[in-house]
């Protein structure tokens, strides 16, 4: 059955950032239903955000890679936050990763932008690269489809913030006692 891969990765359209979803990610698992192993299948339509599974939890590869640097990016960030109101950063961090430099500059120059949505824009770009420095070498196989489910994720959610009513959400902001 592997060999359908290669059918089902050249029919989907390709994802660009900023760009709308071409279809939602239950469109994507219907497609790969019937083309690829039913274990990567169960993979794929239960994939792991990082917020919620623990990295020494993840076997796949992709997986856990997407995991280790969105938990890592998470994790400076708590680190800029709890500084700026004076709280301890540790009880809040995920896991003992190492974020590295790169990591802890891309969390400082989301945290300086003064739009809070341009700034969750740039970290979701920072995302994307990392998901394309994934998929490195990966052509039309599951890690291939993998990646491809998470930058769809990531589409998908701002398309969600590009139709939510503002002004609802502004009166909604606005009348919380």
């Amino acid at each position: 059955m592997a060999s359908f891969y290669p059918y089902l990765i050249s029919s989907l359209p390709s994802l660009l950032f900023g760009m709308r979803p071409p279809f939602p990610y239950d469109i994507l698992l219907d497609k790969c239903r019937n083309f690829i192993p039913v274990k990567d299948f169960d993979l794929l339509s239960n994939l792991p955000a990082s917020d919620s599974v623990s990295i020494d939890n993840v076997r796949q590869p992709t997986v856990k890679g997407w995991i280790y640097f969105d938990t890592a990016l998470r994790n400076e960030l708590v680190k800029l936050r709890s500084v700026r109101r004076h709280v301890e950063a540790q009880k809040y961090l995920r896991s003992d990763i190492y974020t590295g430099p790169a990591i802890a500059h891309i969390a400082l120059a989301a945290q300086r932008n003064p739009s809070i949505q341009e700034g969750e824009k740039f970290l979701d770009g920072e995302r994307w690269k990392a998901l394309d420095e994934l998929s490195c070498g990966h052509y039309f196989d599951l890690d291939a489809l993998i990646v491809y489910a998470y930058k769809l994720r990531i589409l998908e959610r701002w398309e969600l913030v590009r139709l939510a009513d503002k002004k609802e959400l502004l009166e909604k902001a606005l009348t919380i006692n």
